[in-house]
């Protein structure tokens, strides 16, 4: 048995939480973020890279519950992280800085202008086979 405190066991209750929040079921998502994301801080540390996707995590089930107050602060601290710890360039970064930029943009007056400048540069950036980047929105 690994314990509540391995590595292992709290990946597989971040990929839980985020199999609830895929299903639609946030009321269990987000708790279960929350403390997932506490004991990666205590056992593994604010600049783990596993801590820093599970807050990108966390604040993406509180975007999808509209409470982008709690989503931005949440996403901002988690990129300033990846870039000091992984790189301005690494794929987790880009992920992150995306989710932010994505998470922000909803709230401003022309989201569809945006899109239109960032999607020629995202397929330079991430190459084609990504998916469809406008339905992040």
């Amino acid at each position: 048995m690994l314990g509540a405190d391995h590595p292992d066991t709290l990946n597989s209750c971040n990929n839980l939480a985020y199999a609830y929040q895929a299903a639609g079921d946030l009321g269990r998502a987000i708790p279960l973020f929350e403390a997932t994301l506490a004991e990666q801080e205590r056992v593994l540390g604010a600049d783990h890279p596993a801590t820093l996707t599970s807050q990108n995590n966390l604040a993406g089930a509180y975007k999808s519950a509209g409470d982008r107050d709690r989503a931005i602060p949440l996403y901002k601290s988690a990129l300033a992280g990846c870039e000091r710890v992984l790189g301005t360039d690494h794929p987790t970064t880009r992920t992150v800085r995306t989710n932010l930029q994505v998470a922000t943009v909803a709230n401003a007056p022309n989201p569809s202008g945006w899109w239109r400048r960032v999607l020629p540069r995202w397929g330079r950036s991430w190459g084609t086979g990504r998916g469809d980047a406008s339905s992040a929105l």
